[in-house]
């Protein structure tokens, strides 16, 4: 099953952010430094499989060697409905790969990323096509950040 961000700190080369929703899955990948996060893109959600195939190949392509899927906590930590639905995704993802998983808190990620777009002066209609990816990224370089840190640690 998914692990905790420290499953990664032996990782190298880029990481995929995702942010599951119902409605849509936000993608972002780190360089292969792990330093930075991009938004790469968001895939409306059809069914599991096609979902989950439409990832792969774009992983596969970029050579990701892991993904970090943002788990939606309640505001007081605790897992509600979508957290286990997050975790279901990543249950059946996993039959499907031999990366590592690893999840993410992604309290206020949304918020974080329109605000962000916001102060860049994006459309709304252009946020609500490109939110999901921002939010992924978000989420991925709060990861990336943790993993540096672990490993200044550990120097």
């Amino acid at each position: 099953m998914a692990k905790t961000i420290n499953a990664l700190k032996d990782v190298p080369g880029p990481l995929f952010g995702l942010d599951i929703g119902t409605k849509t899955i936000g993608l972002a990948v780190s360089d292969p430094a792990q330093s930075l996060a991009t938004p790469l893109e968001t895939i409306k959600r059809t069914k599991f499989q096609p979902d989950a195939k439409a990832i792969l190949d774009l992983a596969e392509a970029r050579n990701v060697t892991a993904f970090v899927l943002g788990l939606p906590l309640n505001m007081d930590g605790t897992p509600g409905p979508r957290a286990q639905a997050t975790k279901g995704f990543a249950s059946h993802f996993k039959k499907l790969t031999e990366l590592p998983i690893v999840f993410w808190d992604e309290r206020l990620s949304t918020a974080a990323a329109e605000r962000e777009l916001i102060g860049l002066d994006v459309s709304r209609a252009k946020r609500a096509a490109v939110i999901d990816s921002h939010a992924a990224s978000f989420i991925l370089q709060g990861a990336l950040d943790r993993l540096k840190s672990l490993r200044s640690e550990d120097a």
